[in-house]
């Protein structure tokens, strides 16, 4: 069969340190159908690629401001995630495993230190570019900035780059995913799922949602079925291991949320 789909979770994670551009160059050069990619905001209310509240574990933020702990990215500017390294940590920690199997040459390895952090405009305009598609996952805004139009702002952004059709928008925050088809009933949205869900395709409904992310560890082949003959899309995160991968192809999948989008096959 044809894969349909297959989605590239932070970019090439596994290849590359997440939510950069180098993920998102090397998730194309592999052919991902898609690359994923995490919302924040800074200080000044300027959309960013960032997955965690805290900048330490990705950049060198506590290196560079000593004291500014605990270095929420609410409470730095743009200005000053610009200054930061986004890829040295990814050299140094190896977390996949990936540089000491020999996957990324030496000269890769040093042309990732000093990685930006990206705005969320310059990796929808990579992707506009590249005539691509993006999940753009909408994190939980941190103190202090709780109450700070992050759906409004990734919205209009979508919107003025002309993109709606190439964005598929993802959250954990469902009400977020309710406050974007208010703004905007065309796009895309995708519900996140952690936890056990009794009746996904209420959920849905209840949402207008166009696709179920469900955890690898929460969906099973009934139930990603039963929601394929209705009409939605399943993608399932994070799917890493060879054997999950055929388990939920053979499934029927919209698509495969992974961190290792270079293992999997262009066709099936």
């Amino acid at each position: 069969m044809a894969y349909p789909l297959n989605i590239a979770h932070r970019g090439a994670r596994s290849l590359a340190p997440e939510n950069t551009m180098a993920a998102a160059r090397q998730a194309l050069a592999v052919g991902a159908d898609m690359w994923e990619l995490d919302v924040s905001v800074t200080a000044d209310g300027q959309l960013i690629l960032m997955h965690d509240d805290s900048l330490v574990r990705t950049t060198d933020a506590r290196q560079r401001f000593p004291d500014r702990a605990p270095w929420t990215v609410t409470m730095f500017s743009l200005a000053e995630i610009k200054q930061l390294d986004a890829g040295s940590f990814f050299v140094e920690t190896d977390p996949f495993g990936t540089i000491a199997a020999g996957t990324i040459a030496a000269p890769t390895q040093a042309s990732l230190r000093g990685e930006p952090v990206p705005t969320l405009a310059e990796a929808l305009v990579y992707t506009r570019d590249h005539h691509w598609r993006v999940n753009v996952e909408i994190k939980k805004t941190p103190p202090p900035l709780e109450s700070f139009p992050v759906v409004k702002q990734v919205i209009e952004l979508i919107k003025s780059l002309n993109m709606a059709e190439q964005v598929l928008l993802s959250s954990f925050e469902h009400r977020y995913l309710q406050t974007a088809k208010a703004l905007n009933a065309q796009i895309a949205t995708a519900a996140l799922i952690e936890q056990p869900v009794t009746d996904p395709l209420t959920l849905l409904q209840q949402l207008q949602c166009q696709a179920y992310h469900p955890h690898y560890k929460l969906t099973d082949s009934t139930q990603i079925k039963a929601l394929r003959q209705v009409g939605f899309e399943v993608n399932v995160w994070t799917v890493n291991r060879p054997e999950d991968m055929a388990y939920f192809t053979q499934a029927g999948v919209s698509g495969l949320i992974t961190d290792f989008p270079q293992a999997l096959p262009l066709s099936w």
